[in-house]
């Protein structure tokens, strides 16, 4: 089931985001930055977001969030699922409900440059490789992170 965030779904949408993120960008982002991820943080993130109206799917599975996506003004800028969870259909799923939501005739992505599983995701669902990239620092300018820009006309 694909449905609205609520700020009670915070909790369990900090936890994907980070199993989600050690998971996926294990070897491609340093394992000490990995490794100090907090569920509890990114929960009052996505708790602060979804409060202020910021659109947010989670996709429910027998009662477990398996995964979630935020988007909103042409742009996808999460879309993550617990790592039991990858190949089975949900982000798949989570991903067309987000195309039918997004206003206008376009929308953007932006992924790291190093992950070819989410690449080729993207590419499966129509997105083209602009061949733009940025950079962006996090943690306080300890990692670099590399991404591309990808785009799509929506329907």
């Amino acid at each position: 089931m694909i449905r609205d965030a609520t700020v009670a779904d915070a909790p369990a949408i900090g936890e994907v985001h980070v199993r989600s993120w050690q998971a996926a960008y294990a070897g491609l982002i340093p394992d000490d930055f990995l490794s100090r991820l907090s569920a509890e943080s990114r929960a009052a993130s996505w708790a602060r977001l979804i409060g202020d109206g910021g659109r947010v799917l989670v996709a429910e599975e027998d009662g477990v969030i398996a995964g979630f996506a935020a988007f909103g003004d042409g742009r996808l800028y999460a879309l993550y699922l617990l790592p039991e969870y990858w190949g089975r259909g949900l982000g798949r799923a989570l991903h067309d409900r987000v195309v039918e939501e997004l206003p206008g005739d376009s929308a953007v992505l932006w992924v790291l440059s190093t992950n070819e599983r989410a690449k080729a995701f993207y590419l499966r669902q129509g997105w083209v490789d602009d061949d733009v990239t940025q950079t962006e620092a996090i943690d306080d300018g300890r990692v670099t992170l590399e991404e591309k820009r990808f785009s799509r006309r929506l329907p």
